[in-house]
Order: C-alpha cells, then structure tokens, then sequence
C-alpha cells in the first residue's frame, strides 16, 4: 500500500469539514432534509491507521454537536446520526432527515437495528455513552457491520 503523504493537510481539512458553516443549508421554515449526507473520509484513509480512523470519528461528533447546536432553532422534527461502517471508513457518513416533499419517509426506519448491542472499544473510547445511543445493524447488501451513533436527547430515533 502507498504510503498516505499530506497527513497534517488532510487533518486540516477533515476539521474544517466538520463544521457545520462548511456546507451551504438552509435551516429556515420551508427547509427540508431527504436523507442529507456527508462523508468525511471519501477515500477512505480511515482503513489504513486505526489512528485515522479515531480522528474522524471524532470529527463526526464535533459534526453532529454542531448540527445538534443549529437544530435547537430549526421548527420541524428530524433525526440526525451518524453512521459508522466498521469494515469501510470511506462510507461512514452523518445523516440528516426530515419530513420533505420527495418522499413519506419520515421517520425514517432500519430495519433490524439494535440499540442492544455491544459497542466495539474503539467507539467506547471516543463516545459518551451518557449522551448517546449506540446501535448496530448487518447490512444484508454488503454483509457489513454498521454502528448508528444518535443523541440520546435530541431529535427522534431511528
């Protein structure tokens, strides 16, 4: 594998990304959301270093406190996750839904989702368990692994 050149860059970039002024939305009375997302590590760099992965994972989080902070003011119901791909950090995203015109999909539902579960150590580490919900469900598609990160206190559940 070749070795990942521009490490202090790609750190800038990812916290820059993790800010929510960083994405041009609109939070005012006619805004929606139909599954709005975003990935932080596109390319996946995050498979490389369990080290890079934890950094955006973290970055995620300042992602989801600051979309949390924006919503207080936002008059409709939504739900806001994170979703982490344990075998493929190339499609962690965070997730924001709403009820919108596209579709009567809201709220929106995972199918055989369990809040139950075990958390895995490298998210233990990173998430307060106080403050959020940890679910995991198998993706039938690709038969991998997928862990839901979600407030406990804000928007409704998944």
């Amino acid at each position: 594998m070749k070795k990942f050149r521009g490490k202090k860059r790609y750190f800038r970039n990812l916290w820059r990304e993790a800010r929510i002024k960083y994405y041009d939305l609109e939070f005012g009375k006619g805004s929606w959301f139909d599954l709005w997302h975003t990935h932080l590590d596109f390319y996946g760099h995050g498979n490389t270093s369990l080290k890079i992965r934890k950094e955006q994972i973290k970055a995620y989080i300042a992602l989801h406190n600051d979309f949390l902070e924006k919503l207080q003011e936002f008059e409709k119901p939504y739900q806001l996750w994170i979703e982490i791909v344990d075998e493929e950090a190339g499609s962690d995203a965070i997730y924001l839904h709403t009820p919108n015109p596209n579709e009567d999909n809201f709220p929106f539902k995972i199918d055989n989702l369990n809040w139950n579960c075990t958390v895995p150590k490298y998210l233990k580490d990173l998430i307060n368990l106080n403050e959020f919900n940890v679910g995991h469900y198998k993706c039938e598609c690709e038969s991998s692994n997928i862990y839901i990160i979600q407030s406990k206190n804000s928007g409704d559940r998944l």
